[in-house]
């Protein structure tokens, strides 16, 4: 690959101390309140907002700027009913054959199921993938940190619902290939997440969680 000399002048504004802090104070306030949600209202929501959203993911950094991940934005209700019944087949098996007793007991407390109405409920799906590779001619070209710039777009995408005033739950339904065959992916993109994208539905209650200690996540050198 050829040296980039097509270089622009970085577009920065330079703010105080005083303001740096209260940005940051603001945002994490924001994101403390965020919760994974697996009741939706039906309620349907600007599909400008959900593609602004979509948007602000894809600014995300890449390795060598490959830009290595894809969203299938899903609002048609066929496809969420055929996604809804295709993550359940697999769900049930997973309950019923292959998840251990140690894990089914670990989930028990958030009253998870095999079901999985929210993937109906909610009125987009934003189904994320990443590319593995890229096919130039006849060869195939490895994209580099693929599944690492995927993960930061998907954190971009989360930050960004939560920021338009929606929520979301990532959901990994497992294995997921029927992702690719319902949504009509090329073999070199990999479904990674579902995120279910709305309102949640009013009167909903989510676990009181506690998040570990600051000091326990981070430490200072």
């Amino acid at each position: 690959m050829g040296t980039i000399t097509d270089f622009i002048d970085f577009e920065f504004t330079r703010q105080s101390h005083e303001d740096l802090l209260n940005n940051s104070l603001s945002f994490l306030n924001q994101m403390s309140k965020r919760r994974s949600m697996r009741e939706f209202s039906s309620e349907n929501i600007p599909e400008e907002v959900i593609m602004n959203i979509v948007k602000t993911a894809t600014t995300a950094p890449s390795g060598g700027n490959a830009q290595p991940f894809f969203f299938c934005i899903v609002k048609d209700n066929d496809i969420k009913q055929q996604i809804r019944i295709a993550s359940e087949k697999e769900e049930k098996l997973n309950y019923e054959k292959r998840y251990s007793e140690d894990f089914k007991n670990k989930v028990s407390k958030f009253k998870v199921t095999y079901e999985k109405p929210f993937l109906e409920d909610a009125p987009y799906l934003i189904v994320v993938f990443k590319e593995k590779y890229k096919r130039v001619g006849d060869k195939i070209v490895k994209n580099n940190y693929f599944t690492e710039s995927t993960g930061i777009a998907m954190g971009f995408l989360v930050a960004a619902i939560h920021n338009a005033g929606l929520v979301t739950l990532p959901y990994s339904p497992a294995p997921m290939n029927f992702l690719s065959d319902i949504l009509d992916m090329p073999e070199n993109f990999a479904p990674v997440l579902v995120f279910p994208v709305g309102y949640p539905k009013k009167g909903t209650k989510v676990p009181n969680l506690k998040k570990k200690k600051f000091e326990e996540m981070c430490k200072i050198y």
